[in-house]
């Protein structure tokens, strides 16, 4: 029987929890579906990563209203992935903020990553007829970007290349707190479909350097010491490092995409197989990574169609 395509048969409903990092300062979790963060200041409220539809972005402000009735001011989006952005309309938020390079990619490539990604994984997407459209950023960054929510310091940084190439992580200098977004996974397979192999390690090195005390995933338990941040730097690091050199293998010795796929499930899976979403990413993490090291820049668009057509050659 053939594989079901990505996570379409992943139907299971996962519990959420919500809690505090610092004061004021809350993610929520679920059981490695993608995170989000709330940081209540003195004139209201930011959600870092807004979730997949506005009906679910409401199941977050029925959290944010158990600890403060302060309205939602700032919705920051890390990257353009569909699961993250979708549902920022859901908060009346009065400004939606992204770095230009994610601003570039909803431009170039948001209308078929959302077909894509909705096909991918249907459960994320709860009442995606809620879903208005395309989330636009209505204030859009370069590098750096300080918001002062009254006394509250918040410094969104464009980090580089990794996840994809407009990653940003929301950084809370005071409490030390960051929100990687998908630069970094704990338990969770990061996924590459979009990424950036080459530079990923070294944007993970400039996180590490800010002396995280306590960090939100983007899959993932939150991570509440500065053991616990490292140990998800590292393992992140560890993966993307693994999948690189057994695909640079393969390409230099000419093998297939096929051939490589099959060699990296076989060296991988024991060692990240748990790990969440493993299965859904790989064929995804491989292709991207096989096109990186055969001189392919920039990854490719990927498109419903393209999808399902590589989820059929890599594992029929």
């Amino acid at each position: 029987m053939a594989k079901a395509f990505a996570s379409q048969a992943d139907l299971e409903e996962k519990k959420t929890k919500f809690e505090e990092l610092a004061d004021g300062v809350y993610c929520l979790t679920a059981e490695g579906d993608p995170n989000s963060g709330v940081i209540v200041g003195d004139d209201g409220v930011m959600v870092i990563d807004a979730r997949a539809t506005p009906a679910m972005a409401q199941e977050l402000v029925g959290h944010i209203r158990t600890v403060t009735d302060k309205p939602v001011r700032h919705v920051v989006l890390t990257h353009y992935h569909a699961v993250r952005v979708l549902g920022a309309s859901g908060y009346g938020a009065d400004t939606i903020i992204a770095s230009d390079a994610t601003y570039d990619l909803i431009v170039e490539r948001g209308e078929q990553d959302m077909a894509s990604e909705i096909q991918r994984f249907p459960r994320l997407f709860k009442a995606v007829e809620t879903v208005p459209g395309l989330t636009w950023p209505s204030i859009v960054f370069h590098d750096r970007l300080v918001v002062w929510m009254g006394k509250r310091e918040v410094h969104i940084v464009h980090a580089g290349r990794g996840h994809t190439k407009g990653d940003s992580v929301v950084w809370l200098p005071k409490e030390k707190v960051m929100f990687s977004g998908d630069l970094v996974e704990f338990g969770a397979t990061p996924y590459c479909g979009d990424a950036y192999f080459t530079d990923w390690p070294g944007t993970l090195d400039g996180l590490s350097s800010y002396g995280a005390q306590a960090m939100v995933p983007g899959r993932g338990e939150a991570l509440r010491s500065p053991g616990d941040v490292e140990t998800g730097l590292k393992e992140t690091r560890g993966f993307l490092t693994d999948v690189t050199a057994v695909v640079k293998v393969g390409v230099e010795a000419g093998h297939s995409l096929k051939q490589v796929y099959a060699t990296a499930m076989e060296k991988l899976e024991p060692r990240y197989g748990k790990w969440v979403i493993f299965q859904h990413c790989m064929p995804f993490n491989v292709t991207r990574c096989y096109d990186e090291m055969s001189g392919t820049r920039d990854p490719r668009i990927w498109t419903a169609e393209r999808d399902v057509q590589m989820w059929k050659d890599l594992n029929d």
